[in-house]
């Protein structure tokens, strides 16, 4: 099959949490959401120039919801412009801007953004023509914090990810991301938590715009180790040593008779009962006497 031929498809899911980012206003930082998304821009349009077969497509993760920027109603078909895409990220986290007044939970849905992009590269993988092959990987650019609740749900992301060969990158902005690190460890993507935050333009257009097949020429920074500790059920804690229930296999920290999850309740073994033993009858002695 001819290189031209093949099709790159490249999703970013960019976390637009309000909370961080509102913190980053607070802290009078000059990264800000916009620059960020100028960021993702160039490095959206850098991909799209690369070849005439390459795909885009970009979703925003934000605390109640996952919507895609780019293509959406506003885009005609293979139309991507810096004030096009501009226009719609702003006027999609203005609309949220009253829904951070009433939510509840301040977590990035990041699973269900990576379940929304594994479910785009799927319908078009559908729509293509059997004498295309489709190459697609996943970009996520992560600020807020790993949510424990979700980790089930990200866990099954990544290795449904793993079995469509489908890389997962991740660009960390502010702390290290456990479940990044795992995701990217597992479908073979690169792991990068940003040094300098102004300079993030440079760091997605020299280690996620190549692809994966390029990467091997170019000098990247060391792995990172990654962290396999798993959340508890019952504290969504990470932990290194716990009890794993035997039929849903869910992880707890302390130990509970019955599992909370799929409420199967477990023999306890006691220690065995040592029983006394029965002493034997002693047989009759004869006495004889001497005549």
């Amino acid at each position: 099959m001819a290189a031209d031929e093949d099709v790159n498809l490249l999703v970013i899911v960019v976390d637009v949490n309000p909370v961080w980012w509102g913190q980053q206003i607070l802290k009078e930082s000059q990264f800000t959401l916009s620059k960020c998304m100028d960021a993702v821009m160039v490095m959206g349009n850098s991909h799209l120039v690369m070849s005439r077969s390459n795909k885009l497509a970009i979703i925003a993760s934000h605390s109640q919801e996952s919507r895609f920027l780019y293509p959406s109603k506003q885009w005609k078909s293979g139309s991507f412009s810096d004030s096009g895409g501009t226009t719609s990220a702003e006027s999609t986290l203005s609309s949220s801007k009253d829904a951070e007044v009433r939510a509840h939970l301040t977590e990035t849905l990041l699973a269900g953004s990576l379940a929304k992009a594994l479910c785009y590269i799927h319908k078009v993988n559908k729509e293509m023509n059997a004498s295309h092959e489709l190459k697609s990987r996943i970009l996520v650019i992560k600020a807020a914090e790993d949510s424990a609740a979700q980790y089930m749900n990200f866990m099954n992301v990544i290795f449904a990810a793993q079995k469509q060969n489908i890389l997962i990158d991740a660009c960390v902005l502010d702390s290290d991301s456990g479940l990044l690190q795992q995701a990217a460890d597992i479908t073979g993507g690169l792991y990068l938590k940003i040094p300098q935050l102004s300079a993030i333009t440079q760091y997605l257009l020299w280690m996620f715009l190549p692809a994966p097949e390029q990467r091997s020429q170019l000098v990247l920074p060391p792995p990172v180790h990654v962290d396999y500790r798993a959340a508890c059920f019952c504290h969504r804690n990470l932990i290194e040593i716990g009890y794993v229930c035997s039929v849903c296999l869910s992880i707890f920290c302390n130990f509970s008779p019955i599992c909370t999850t799929c409420e199967t309740a477990f023999r306890i073994a006691l220690p065995p009962v040592l029983k006394a033993k029965k002493k034997k009858p002693r047989p009759p002695t004869l006495n004889y006497l001497a005549s």
